[in-house]
């Protein structure tokens, strides 16, 4: 592993798409960059348990406990934590406006960076039309997506015994696969499209699991990536220029052996000890129903479902009070 002299403080960090549920969540490497890195703000763009997985097998190893601890931790000490929901942990949807051990919770925000850009963040299944109209299909990729991790993870294996390095086939595939291309190359263009109707001046999302800044028509796109492949955060540093960091690749972290490790991995419990006293946010707050707001209910807008959260997930907001 490469060595950092020091931490890394920035004005701003987005991070999205952990997978926390998934043995393909490499937990640890996030561990080691919320360890490294402080920011003034901090975003976590969705995705980031991943409800689908859970509800069909549970998996929870210890490093996905300190994930959330450490993330509470930091809005303890006074960063400024929003939580926007994804489609995979769209449950917290019925949490929009209120708070978790002092996180917030959003359906999208709004970030003025240090130059004085405005910034639509989102994160992004809104706008994806397989989740919109289609979401049997998209259970059915995520199927897909996972069997192929698996796959990659022995094929790698044998790569590393006769020598050669890491090599991920979802990412040639997303470079290469001409359907592929054209599904990144629309969402860019469609997340564009939203931030320039809004009158901001750029987009933060992430949903794809494709890290990229770059302008389209006047727009700054920025996609934050993933913790399952990419390993990559996008920050904005105190000037407000905005840059993608790959933490794997900066820190010399082997994706194959993490994968290995998630897959012996003992589960556990969720457990969050500094959130222990704190009462259900089943008990309704006075004045307030506990529900998306209508512009996130329409078709356009969000494609959550509307089917009561499985016991096992519940669990995991049940620990502490949601308010203002």
């Amino acid at each position: 592993m490469n060595a950092v002299s020091h931490n890394h403080r920035f004005r701003s960090v987005f991070i999205s798409d952990i997978h926390l549920g998934t043995r393909g969540c490499k937990a640890e490497f996030l561990l080691d960059f919320l360890k490294h890195v402080e920011s003034d703000n901090l975003y976590l763009v969705g995705d980031i348990v991943d409800g689908w997985r859970l509800r069909k097998t549970w998996y929870w190893p210890q490093a996905h406990n300190d994930v959330l601890q450490k993330l509470l931790r930091k809005a303890r000490k006074g960063s400024n934590v929003v939580f926007i929901p994804g489609n995979h942990d769209e449950f917290a949807r019925n949490y929009i406006d209120h708070e978790f051990g002092a996180i917030k919770v959003m359906f999208e925000a709004t970030h003025v960076g240090a130059d004085g850009r405005t910034y639509l963040i989102m994160h992004g299944d809104q706008f994806d039309g397989v989740i919109a109209h289609a979401k049997w299909l998209a259970h059915l990729g995520d199927w897909a997506y996972t069997t192929a991790l698996s796959l990659n993870h022995w094929y790698n294996v044998i790569r590393t015994r006769a020598g050669k390095p890491y090599w991920s086939l979802s990412r040639y595939l997303k470079h290469k696969v001409k359907n592929a291309v054209a599904y990144i190359a629309d969402f860019e263009q469609a997340m564009a499209e939203v931030a320039r109707q809004r009158g901001a001046d750029g987009i933060i999302c992430g949903h794809i699991h494709h890290p990229e800044i770059r302008d389209i028509d006047g727009v700054l796109y920025c996609n934050d990536g993933d913790w399952v492949e990419s390993c990559s955060a996008l920050v904005e540093h105190f000037d407000g220029r905005m840059e993608i960091l790959h933490w794997a690749d900066l820190r010399g972290l082997s994706p194959m052996e993490a994968y290995g490790r998630a897959r012996t991995a003992a589960s556990r419990p969720v457990t969050l000890p500094e959130a222990a006293d704190a009462p259900s946010p089943s008990v309704p707050q006075p004045g307030r129903e506990e529900r998306v707001p209508a512009h996130a209910e329409s078709g356009l807008q969000c494609a959550s479902s509307s089917s009561p959260t499985p016991g096992r997930l519940r669990s995991m907001v049940s620990f502490a009070r949601f308010s203002r």
